[in-house]
């Protein structure tokens, strides 16, 4: 290889972190997708079915500061492989849970293993991206991972459905398509394992044209969790808390959301109900890939990247709060869907911000940081699903009630952006 001309086997980097991303969230919304016939054939209430989707989203947050603490520690390298080998071992397991109990078992596990998932991957950034494009980056890789979740109502629809219904499709028992995702996720890990470096100084595709281009990004120093500074900082304290106000909105795509349409629309056909649940998330990827696209001309428009964060963050949810404030005002089903995407869109025009700030504060204690900030977000994202059925029982069935919660929640994290700034560094 002519060493003059810079080689690119970062491109490789992300092609492995966008196809977990997708991977992540097919395993991840797969559930709620068939939570109507697992429901069925166990016997769940709904309140029942909420211990499930809270279960994964209780493990996910408890268990994302061990898992990016311990990419600090030993890499992401072997984290990732160990991680995506455990969860999608119990997306297979999922489907052959036999009683409530067993199936809040395959979920907890299951949301053990896809704790350690981003931390690493925003990890392995740091060590593969310069400073410039992890931004963008980030915004590629969220746009992946919310578009594998939104069509995966759509294509868990069609391998559920079958001829006796108003959608054709393959007709399989809800079994074999946690089966089938969860062997992707053991043939992505096999693949990572044997492919991948913790340092790109390490890997023989990488020349030192791109070696210099990517910089000097091996961390050094103490890999301890560094608690007081973490504690003593506002930065760290408000994306903790946005990322908490963020997911419990955000939950309800993911969760109840095939459930709201159902039962708010019961008119629609199951073929237009699997489309408007891919709106959602497929709207929000838009929104990752638009932040991460124009965050350098922003940067150069405010002067700084921590000013671009601070608008977008402020800016993108305020307007998702706003979206669904206006979503409750409309009997169309396809008028009111259309505003929660856009909620969506504007929700993921912070997230590429909320990550690309803990790679700038966390420094070698990046998957640390990125770990608490995720785990502060999926407990928001685990108390939701818990929350909705409650809330739905006080209430006489008014859905509205809960999305008026969730934009309350987002104005709540537009609010805690104002006090985020991302030049502070709790590294040395």
């Amino acid at each position: 290889m002519d060493s003059s001309i810079a080689s690119r086997a970062r491109r490789v980097v992300l092609f492995f972190a966008v196809t977990l991303a997708i991977i992540t969230y097919v395993d991840r919304v797969c559930i709620s997708q068939a939570a109507p016939a697992i429901q069925e054939e166990l016997g769940l209430t709904k309140i029942q079915m909420g211990y499930a989707f809270t279960a994964f989203g209780w493990a996910y947050a408890l268990f994302e500061i061990p898992g990016g603490w311990l990419g600090d520690r030993i890499g992401p390298r072997r984290v990732l492989m160990r991680v995506v080998t455990m969860w999608s071992f119990f997306t297979v397991a999922t489907g052959w849970a036999w009683n409530l109990v067993s199936l809040v078992v395959c979920r907890f596990f299951f949301g053990m293993g896809e704790a350690g998932c981003f931390p690493n991957i925003t990890k392995a950034f740091t060590h593969w991206f310069p400073a410039i494009e992890r931004v963008k980056a980030q915004g590629i890789l969220w746009l992946s991972a919310r578009w594998g979740g939104a069509f995966t109502p759509l294509l868990v629809g069609w391998m559920l459905a079958s001829g006796d219904t108003k959608m054709e499709g393959l007709g399989l028992h809800y079994r074999w398509v946690f089966l089938i995702f969860g062997l992707l996720g053991v043939v992505w890990a096999i693949t990572f394992f044997r492919w991948f470096r913790d340092y790109p100084r390490d890997h023989p595709a990488v020349n030192t044209a791109e070696l210099a281009e990517i910089g000097d990004t091996a961390h050094t120093g103490d890999h301890k969790m560094p608690w007081a500074r973490l504690l003593a900082s506002r930065t760290v304290w408000m994306l903790w808390a946005q990322y908490f106000f963020m997911s419990y909105a955000w939950y309800f795509y993911i969760t109840w959301f095939p459930t709201f349409l159902k039962e708010q629309f019961p008119d629609l056909g199951d073929l237009q109900r699997a489309l408007l649940a891919c709106v959602p998330l497929s709207f929000g990827g838009l929104g990752s890939l638009a932040a991460g696209m124009c965050s350098g001309s922003l940067d150069r428009w405010f002067g700084s990247s921590a000013r671009t964060r601070r608008f977008l963050g402020v800016f993108g949810m305020g307007i998702a709060g706003i979206m669904l404030v206006i979503s409750m005002q409309f009997h169309s089903p396809v008028a009111a869907i259309l505003c929660i995407g856009l909620a969506s869109f504007a929700n993921d025009l912070a997230m590429p911000g909320a990550w690309g700030a803990c790679m700038e504060v966390g420094g070698h204690h990046t998957g640390a940081l990125s770990g608490s900030m995720n785990m502060m977000g999926n407990a928001g994202g685990a108390l939701a699903p818990m929350v909705v059925p409650f809330i739905l029982a006080a209430t006489n069935n008014n859905w509205n009630a809960n999305i008026g919660c969730f934009a309350v929640a987002y104005f709540l994290g537009a609010i805690c952006w104002i006090f985020i700034n991302s030049d502070e560094r709790i590294h040395d």
